[in-house]
């Protein structure tokens, strides 16, 4: 049997007509409340985000326009925004993950849907339309190759999200199937990011990158602009060149209108500012010492017991900046066994060096459980006092998953603490009301103008 019978289908006629075609009417409800949520988590830490870093830089070099950069005072074009919005949502790392495509979907669909929405001035309900079929195209995408795609070296927060910034612009577009097919066979070429570059102000700006891209790609699209049929699923297309050593997995995948992955896959929205991998043990470590009363300088050791995937992405055992200690478990570990917590102001440069925290992180260890599964959470951690007691504590999941997610009162306050940052208590306020509440919100414009 040859190799190109084992194939899936090409992916683009059933995205592209789904994309093309849905209505709000027939996004389940429990979607349609997730959608918001993801709305009002994203344009958090998008705020918080553009304040610093990445986010300030890529906004520093966005030529003048008429679409709005969130949570600064100018607006550029529509590029540009789309650039400086996108790199600022994942600035901080503290925006949601989905395993649905193996990074962080909502970055790329709500910061296009914003921009585009301006635009047209769309309606709430619209940008939820947008946002859920971007998220399912994110995972039709990702599900043939992941997770050998992300072991391989790729970040798909960009690679797969620049297929959902296409369908949402689609979306919004009004493009027909025809347009969305090509939208997201030109996103196909324009698809990148490297693990290489975690820690670095380089990885947020794949979210803007993906972004721009998907904008730029539907707007092509939508004036005419064509790409070849089998840039996804043909010899040599996105999945030959972006699938890892297991290859693309023909079963893999959902029937698109008829199973909603933004509901069985979910998405997951972070408490802590970093890497993902970290966050089982950091709740692991200070549920540990709070309930046993470990002072900081009893302890010995502590090993942290992770899957490969952890292994990977967490490159920085002695990190420099606030940026590589996102990506460091000893470093996180190290601070929330200091300070009970772990904020926005754990990774700011100045408290990397902080000697309380260094002293724990010396005695951090991160090492590989073979028995798990690549991409699990589970932390298994180890700690050993000075006078020889020895603590144990397995946690299977990080705070905010799918399945228990975080409550209304500890969203809006993930909220606050990240818009507080960049707008007036007035518009704070009337920022988290019309998010909260987007099917109602009448139009785009009226909503940005509190961001």
């Amino acid at each position: 049997m040859s190799e190109q019978r084992h194939r899936p289908p090409n992916p683009s006629e059933p995205i592209a007509s789904f994309v093309s075609t849905l209505s709000f009417e027939e996004i389940p409800e429990d979607a349609v409340r997730l959608a918001e949520r993801c709305f009002v988590d994203t344009v958090g830490v998008t705020l918080a985000g553009a304040q610093t870093g990445a986010g300030a830089a890529a906004a520093a070099i966005a030529d003048p326009g008429e679409t709005t950069v969130l949570g600064r005072d100018e607006a550029a074009s529509m590029s540009d925004a789309a650039l400086a919005n996108g790199t600022a949502g994942h600035g901080l790392d503290f925006d949601d993950v989905s395993w649905g495509m193996d990074g962080h979907p909502s970055v790329a669909l709500v910061t296009p849907a914003l921009a585009v929405g301006e635009r047209l001035d769309a309606t709430g309900r619209e940008l939820v339309t947008a946002f859920v079929a971007g998220f399912e195209t994110e995972c039709a995408i990702a599900a043939p190759i992941s997770p050998s795609h992300y072991g391989r070296g790729w970040h798909p927060t960009s690679t797969f999200g620049v297929f959902g910034a296409a369908a949402v612009a689609a979306s919004l577009l009004d493009c027909r199937p025809k347009e969305t097919r090509h939208a997201l066979h030109i996103a196909a070429s324009m698809a990148s990011g490297l693990k290489r570059n975690f820690g670095s102000m380089t990885k947020p700006l794949h979210a803007g990158h993906a972004v721009r891209s998907g904008i730029t790609a539907a707007r092509l699209a939508d004036e005419g602009f064509t790409a070849d049929s089998a840039a996804i699923a043909g010899d040599d297309g996105f999945w030959d060149l972006y699938a890892g050593e297991e290859g693309v997995d023909p079963t893999a995948g959902h029937e698109l209108g008829s199973e909603w992955a933004i509901l069985t896959e979910g998405v997951h929205v972070k408490k802590y500012p970093c890497c993902y991998f970290t966050h089982t043990s950091i709740a692991n470590v200070i549920d540990l010492v709070t309930e046993h009363g470990i002072d900081p300088e009893s302890v010995a050791s502590i090993a942290v017991h992770a899957a490969g995937g952890a292994v990977d992405a967490l490159a920085h055992d002695d990190p420099n900046t606030g940026l590589e200690a996102k990506f460091s478990m000893p470093y996180t570990v190290a601070y929330g066994v200091v300070t009970r917590r772990v904020d926005l102001a754990a990774f700011e440069d100045e408290h990397v060096d902080d000697p309380a925290v260094q002293a724990v992180r010396e005695r951090v260890t991160l090492e590989l459980n073979s028995d798990l599964h690549y991409d699990s959470h589970e932390s298994r951690l180890r700690l050993e006092t000075t006078d020889g007691t020895v603590y144990e504590q397995v946690r299977e999941n990080p705070p905010g998953i799918h399945e228990n997610p975080l409550s209304i009162p500890e969203l809006r306050a993930k909220y606050e603490m990240c818009a507080e940052r960049a707008l007036s208590e007035t518009d704070v306020e009337a920022s988290w009301a019309a998010l909260e509440s987007l099917r109602e919100q009448s139009s785009t414009r009226e909503l940005l103008a509190h961001l």
